[in-house]
């Protein structure tokens, strides 16, 4: 495990004993799995602590891991970047698939604002304070979450739509 990992580990195991449910390394890249209810303290220490300095919010997406083994959730996953220090750290959250809510990260990282969006659109999964959650891809009026494995592989939607896709496709 590269030096760098190991100080990621220790400062949030003593800083969050209850909050890391688990940890990953696998090809160097250091994954934690974090309790749902404190991924924002979480992020901002990661954010605000000078010995880690994660001030890039480089990804976040939703995940549907409905079919993998006996599960009925969803997973937020964050990828966070340092600048300063050069080095990377994952974090994934587990979510109900019956109530896909978390606390929104804009506050920490404006680009949040965006990807947190995606995922709301793409998998139904509320962020609590997020400023705008409005779909980003999909028309307005679509039904449903398109990469959640419960949506109907033919993608039915209201006449009304289906009207504006035909004249797209025209």
């Amino acid at each position: 495990m590269p030096e760098d990992s190991s100080v990621v580990e220790k400062r949030l195991r003593d800083k969050f004993p209850n909050a890391i449910l688990n940890l990953k390394i696998f090809k160097d890249e250091l994954t934690f799995y974090i309790e749902k209810d404190s991924i924002l303290e979480v992020c901002r220490f990661l954010r605000d602590d000078e010995k880690l300095a994660f001030n890039f919010l480089s990804d976040l997406c939703g995940v549907d891991t409905t079919s993998l083994g006996e599960s009925n959730s969803l997973e937020v996953v964050y990828h966070l970047y340092s600048i300063k220090r050069n080095h990377r750290v994952r974090l994934k959250v587990t979510i109900p698939a019956s109530k896909p809510t978390i606390k929104s990260v804009t506050s920490v990282w404006e680009t949040a604002n965006w990807h947190e969006r995606e995922a709301y659109d793409m998998f139904g999964i509320t962020f609590e304070g997020h400023p705008n959650l409005t779909r980003i891809l999909t028309p307005d009026g679509f039904e449903g979450h398109p990469l959640r494995k419960d949506y109907p592989l033919k993608g039915r939607q209201p006449d009304s739509l289906r009207k504006i896709y035909r004249k797209a496709e025209e």
